[in-house]
């Protein structure tokens, strides 16, 4: 009788001999605390798993997802090699996401949308500001995609790129007023504001506020930020141009959030958004919704997008493909957290960094291999 590795073997090998791509087919290794080890491929094996007890064993025996995330997580499962590499392998494994599915739609039903956004942004965006500093581009600590030149260059010089291109696009000269909607960690705000460019920016994450509010006291910056929810936000006035720098997977009213826009936008005001998208809705998994972003959000479709923004005045200045940009991207970042480990481990704990970890380098792979998609968006207000 085969013992619980040889069996969970047997079923990862028929699951991976089903694999139509050859070229994601990379050899690897399965081993165990005993010493046992399968090899799956030909040639050398790029990467290992290791099965450090029997919950692993029983966890990657389920095939689902997220029991294989968690126990990764938790140590029960340890990885050798490029984690890139690993990740190839989770089309092999299902996601039984429906009741975290519906649970993530009943909330807003029964707490409200912007009380229900301000306790999923909390999650992600109110971890310790120097956590997202250690692997964010020094420069200008953004958290959205680079616009690069080449694939060798620098992320802080992609950055500065990106945000060039913001202000051209949106036609931004000093004195003009530009909404931000999501402050991050100031990149805009400083950007912007160091050029004489007064924004108004907001945020539902008290330790984002608190952040950039030190930004813009330390440099003087003609600039306010303000705890408050995009569809709270009623200023009494019409801004020059909106900017929105990652935050649309966050609005997944497309209609609501583009008649809100027409409101806060003055006539001829420009509109930039940059997003990353998927082909349809709510593809994220049970691992990223329970784990890294919570929330009724997804990633952007941009044909429906488009299809919205058709029955309003706006006028579609222009679309950018930017997949390949968020894969230099989210792989500088993965780099980065991984250099970081030693502290990370020792300040946050061997978790937060294995989930960072899987979320930074699973987007790179998602966006290298086309499962994933990104886009930059400008768009005029006839």
């Amino acid at each position: 009788m085969k013992n619980k590795f040889d069996r969970l073997a047997d079923l990862l090998g028929a699951k991976w001999n089903q694999i139509p791509d050859s070229s994601r087919k990379l050899p690897f290794s399965l081993k165990n605390s005993q010493g046992m080890e399968r090899t799956f491929g030909m040639g050398a094996p790029r990467f290992s798993i290791h099965l450090t007890n029997d919950q692993a064993v029983v966890a990657l025996s389920t095939l689902d997802q997220e029991k294989i995330a968690k126990a990764y997580l938790e140590g029960d499962v340890t990885l050798e090699g490029a984690i890139m590499d690993v990740l190839s392998l989770r089309d092999l494994f299902t996601d039984n996401k429906w009741i975290n599915f519906a649970w993530r739609f009943i909330q807003p039903i029964l707490f409200g949308q912007v009380k229900s956004d301000k306790k999923w942004i909390a999650q992600h965006y109110d971890l310790d500001a120097e956590f997202f500093q250690l692997f964010l581009d020094s420069r200008h600590r953004a958290y959205s995609q680079a616009v690069f030149a080449s694939d060798e260059e620098d992320l802080e010089d992609a950055e500065t790129r990106k945000f060039e291109f913001v202000l051209d696009s949106v036609k931004a000269k000093p004195g003009d007023h530009i909404l931000e909607i999501g402050s991050g960690w100031g990149s805009f705000v400083e950007f912007a504001g160091q050029r004489g460019i007064r924004v108004t920016s907001l945020t539902i994450s008290e330790a984002s506020r608190k952040f950039v509010q030190e930004i813009i006291d330390s440099q003087h910056l003609p600039c306010q930020v303000l705890l408050e929810h995009f569809f709270q936000h009623q200023p009494g006035f019409r801004y020059d141009a909106i900017v929105n720098c990652g935050v649309t997977e966050h609005l997944p009213d497309y209609a609501g959030s583009l008649n809100h826009y027409q409101r806060l936008l003055k006539k001829g005001g420009v509109l930039y958004l940059d997003a990353s998208a998927d082909r349809t809705r709510h593809s994220h998994g049970t691992f990223m919704n329970k784990y890294v972003f919570e929330g009724n959000g997804h990633l952007m479709v941009l044909h429906e997008y488009l299809a919205e923004v058709a029955k309003t005045p706006f006028l579609l200045k222009g679309v950018w493909d930017d997949r390949h940009n968020y894969f230099l991207t989210c792989r500088e970042w993965a780099k980065r957290l991984d250099r970081n480990l030693e502290k990370i481990e020792q300040k946050w704990g061997r978790s937060l960094h294995r989930t960072f970890q899987l979320y930074l380098w699973g987007s790179a792979e998602g966006f290298n291999s086309g499962k994933l998609q990104a886009y930059r968006v400008v768009l005029e207000l006839g």
